[in-house]
């Protein structure tokens, strides 16, 4: 189940994962346009207002260090993930990447060149 927020300026997705009721909220922001509390204390109420007790907050750039402040005092649990923590999942799981090389990386095996013998 899924369902997006009746507020038009600040949308978020409202649904189950697994047993779980959460909420998502994205933003495409720049690096120099951090999350701040003020957006995250927004999200937590939509998360109380919607009837789900966690969220997660993702964003392109970073929080700042009262929005992080924020979401550890915070009653609501909130995920957050920044632009770099976003890319290493994203590679991590093959999302929006290509294989540029490999690199095949030989060992000795020495069990080949144990005698029988011993």
């Amino acid at each position: 189940r899924h369902a997006q927020a009746t507020f038009p300026e600040n949308p978020f997705i409202h649904g189950l994962l697994g047993l779980d009721e959460l909420c998502l909220q994205a933003k495409k922001y720049s690096a120099e346009r951090p999350v701040g509390a003020s957006d995250l204390r927004n999200f937590a109420g939509a998360i109380a207002a919607a009837g789900a007790t966690k969220g997660v907050f993702v964003t392109t750039s970073d929080f700042t260090a009262a929005a992080r402040e924020f979401v550890r005092l915070s009653p609501t649990r909130i995920v957050l993930i920044n632009g770099s923590d976003l890319a290493k999942l994203l590679v991590e799981h093959g999302v929006g990447v290509r294989t540029k090389r490999t690199l095949e990386i030989k060992r000795i095996d020495e069990d080949y060149f144990q005698s029988e013998d011993r």
